[in-house]
């Protein structure tokens, strides 16, 4: 099978990640452009003879693992050795992801692995989050999220889906804010206060979860432990 139009820093994140697993590993399998290449290097091995399952964190991941002929399981199954997953920022250890709306799975699958590895490009790390954090919401409570959102200092934005009219409606049946909060100092406290407003599902900080990160370049991988 061929790969699409990834760049190489993208493939050898996804690539270095995908070799951690071994045969009758449970794998968390994320969502976004650079967890697919480890989905695709795992599909590869797959074909090869590597004996696993995955557990997909959203319709995309899981179409992309059928394709490869990975087999599936679920959290209801069993519980992942270990989660590969991409981040949309990344600043000493902590995340932001949800910028494919699947952060509110991503975070049940990622957390529930006994390790969880991150895979990005150089462009995706920071020395402050200052990435939008997007918020998925129950529809009828966007009106008081996103009041919650401006008393903890943030500027929510619906997410407005593309070639359709309307707004994003995740897998879940909900909707997404992105809310901007500029430089992110106290990540610890902003992932509490969020948590805490009525109608919150889950937010896209990633506060002390990752086990590593695998950081692509041109030339090889460099690989953080935070």
């Amino acid at each position: 099978m061929t790969r699409g139009g990834s760049t190489a820093p993208k493939r050898a994140a996804g690539e270095s990640a995908a070799e951690l697993v071994t045969d009758g590993m449970v794998v968390g399998l994320g969502t976004g452009s650079t967890a697919a290449e480890a989905i695709r290097a795992l599909g590869e091995r797959v074909d090869n003879g590597l004996a696993v399952r995955g557990i997909p964190t959203s319709f995309q991941s899981r179409e992309l693992a059928r394709e490869y002929d990975i087999p599936l399981t679920s959290l209801d199954e069993t519980t992942p050795d270990i989660a590969i997953d991409g981040a949309d920022q990344v600043a000493d250890g902590t995340l932001v992801k949800g910028g494919g709306a699947a952060h509110a799975r991503e975070k049940i699958v990622d957390t529930a692995a006994d390790r969880f590895v991150v895979v990005v490009d150089p462009s995706k790390v920071a020395e402050t989050l200052t990435h939008p954090v997007p918020v998925e919401m129950l529809p009828d409570a966007r009106s008081t999220v996103a009041a919650g959102v401006r008393g903890l200092g943030g500027d929510p934005t619906l997410r407005d889906a593309e070639r359709k009219d309307g707004p994003v409606v995740t897998d879940n049946g909900n909707l997404v804010l992105d809310c901007d909060f500029g430089g992110i100092t106290e990540p610890d406290a902003l992932a509490t206060g969020l948590a805490c407003l009525p109608g919150v599902v889950e937010h896209g900080l990633f506060v002390d979860c990752a086990d590593e990160i695998h950081v692509g370049h041109s030339d090889g991988v460099r690989v953080e432990r935070p």
